[in-house]
C-alpha cells in the first residue's frame, strides 16, 4: 500500500486546508451527535458534498461526488479536517450502513430516490434489527410480514433502536417465509416512520437521556416494492449492511480525535500544580492507547486499500468493530480519569451540546459501554475472530440452545 503524497495529493492537502481557513466558521461543533441534525448542520453537510469532502465516492448521479475510490485522498482530507477542529460531516445509520448497502444490491429506483436525501442528511435512518430475546442470535427475531393487497403486513417490535424517535425511515428486518428455515425466511424492508401502526417508546439508559427506543408494529402496511433484494434475501442484505456497520462504530479517524483531546485536557489539568501530561502513570496509557489507535488506523487503511481493489477483507473485517469500540471506552476511561473529582460531576442538560467537558466525557465513557454491544458484541466478535481467522474450535453448544 503506498502512502506517499502526489503531486495531485499535495494539491488536495493545500486545498482542504485553504478551505478549513476559509469555511472553518461555518462549522457547527463536534459532537452532540445523537441527535437529529440542526439547519447549522445540515448546510455543513451541503458544503461538504458539494466539494467532495464527504460522499465523495457516491456517483454524481446520486448527488455525491463521483471521484474514484482514492485511500490517501480519504487520509487528507480525514487528517486535515482533524487537524483543524473541523465537524467531518454527518456519519449516521442512513449514510455509513444504508447508502452503501444500497449502492452494492438496491435497485434504480431505490438509489436514486433515497441516496441522495440521506447523504445530504434531509432523510434520517434508524435500524431495526434487535428485538426482545433476538439479539446476537439476529435470525431467530420473531416480527413477521405477510403479503396482502399489495403490501407486507407487518406486526412485532424491535428494541435499542437509536435515532428512532426522530428517524424519517427504517431499514427493518423481519420473517416474511415462515416455511423456511430461520436465516433463509428474513426480508430487509425499508418503512416510513409515519406509518400508521408504528409506535416509538423511549427508553432512558444510564446517561439520563432517551437515545434508543423500543418500536411496536400492529398491522403496519408497507408496499412490496419497498424490499432491498427479494423476499428471502433479507439475510444477506442485512449482512452487508453489518458490514459498514462494523466499520462505522470502529472508525478510528474519531479515535485519533478523541486522542488529540485527551492529550490538551492533560496539557491543562494539573494536581498540585504538576501537569497530568507529566505524571509518568497517565502519560504511559495515553501512548500505549496512541500507539493501539495507529495500529487501528493502518489496519482500517488497509481494509479501505481492500475495498478499493474488489477484494472482500474476510474475517479481518471484524477486527475493525473489537477493536475500535474497546479502544474508544478506554480512551475515555482514561479521561474520567484524568478529570479526577470533577469526572465524578455529572450534570447533562437539554442538549449534548451545551453539556460541559466532564459530562461530555462521561457521557462518552457510558455510551461506549453500549458500542461493545451493538453491532454484534466483543465477545461475539472475538468468536468469530477465533474460528475463522484462526481456525479454532468452535465454541460449545449450550443445551437447549440453536
Amino acid at each position: 500500500m503506498d502512502l506517499s503524497y502526489s503531486e495531485q495529493h499535495r494539491a488536495l492537502q493545500a486545498e482542504v486546508r485553504d478551505f478549513a481557513k476559509t469555511h472553518g466558521h461555518l462549522s457547527p461543533p463536534s459532537g452532540g451527535g445523537r441527535k437529529r441534525p440542526d439547519r447549522k448542520t445540515l448546510d455543513w453537510q451541503r458544503i461538504l458534498v458539494e466539494r467532495g469532502y464527504a460522499a465523495r465516492t457516491i456517483p454524481r448521479e446520486y448527488g455525491g461526488c463521483g471521484a474514484p475510490p482514492d485511500v490517501v485522498e480519504t487520509v487528507i482530507i480525514a487528517e486535515e479536517f482533524s487537524r483543524a477542529s473541523l465537524y467531518p460531516g454527518v456519519m449516521n445509520q442512513g449514510i455509513s450502513m444504508l447508502v452503501p448497502t444500497l449502492l452494492e444490491v438496491g435497485t434504480e429506483e431505490q438509489r436514486r430516490r433515497w441516496v441522495s436525501p440521506t447523504i445530504h442528511g434531509d432523510v434520517i435512518w434508524c435500524q431495526g434489527y434487535s428485538e426482545p430475546g433476538a439479539g446476537s442470535d439476529l435470525a431467530s427475531l420473531r416480527t413477521r410480514a405477510v403479503v396482502e393487497d399489495g403490501h407486507f403486513i407487518v406486526n412485532g417490535q424491535k428494541i435499542w433502536t437509536s435515532s428512532a424517535h426522530y428517524a424519517d425511515m427504517m431499514f427493518l428486518l423481519c420473517r416474511t417465509e415462515a416455511d423456511r428455515e430461520k436465516h433463509a425466511g428474513l426480508s430487509y424492508l425499508l418503512v416510513p416512520m409515519t406509518t400508521p401502526g408504528i409506535e416509538v417508546r423511549s427508553l432512558t439508559t444510564m446517561t439520563g437521556r432517551a437515545e434508543f427506543n423500543e418500536v411496536f408494529f400492529t398491522d403496519v402496511r408497507v408496499p412490496v416494492d419497498q424490499i432491498v433484494m427479494g423476499r428471502g434475501d433479507g439475510w444477506h442484505v442485512a449482512n452487508i449492511t453489518l458490514k459498514h456497520e462494523r466499520f462505522m462504530l470502529g472508525d478510528p479517524n474519531k479515535l485519533m480525535q478523541r486522542v488529540r483531546g485527551i492529550g490538551e485536557l492533560m496539557t491543562r489539568t494539573t494536581v498540585d500544580g504538576v501537569r497530568v501530561i507529566d505524571m509518568p502513570e497517565f502519560r504511559d496509557r495515553l501512548l500505549r492507547l496512541q500507539a493501539e489507535v495507529m495500529a487501528s488506523r493502518w489496519h482500517h487503511l488497509r481494509l479501505l486499500t481492500e475495498r478499493a481493489r474488489g477484494e472482500d477483507p474476510g474475517v479481518k473485517q471484524f477486527l475493525v468493530k473489537y477493536f475500535g469500540t474497546t479502544l474508544g471506552y478506554r480512551l475515555s476511561s482514561l479521561a474520567v480519569d484524568v478529570l479526577g473529582v470533577a469526572g465524578l460531576v455529572y450534570q447533562p442538560r437539554g442538549e449534548a451540546a451545551e453539556d460541559d467537558e466532564a459530562t461530555t466525557w462521561q457521557i462518552d465513557y457510558m455510551y461506549d459501554i453500549g458500542l461493545m454491544i451493538g453491532g454484534g458484541t466483543s465477545q461475539i466478535q472475538k468468536n468469530i475472530i477465533a474460528e475463522r481467522g484462526l481456525g479454532l474450535p468452535r465454541e460449545p453448544k449450550t443445551p437447549g440452545r440453536g
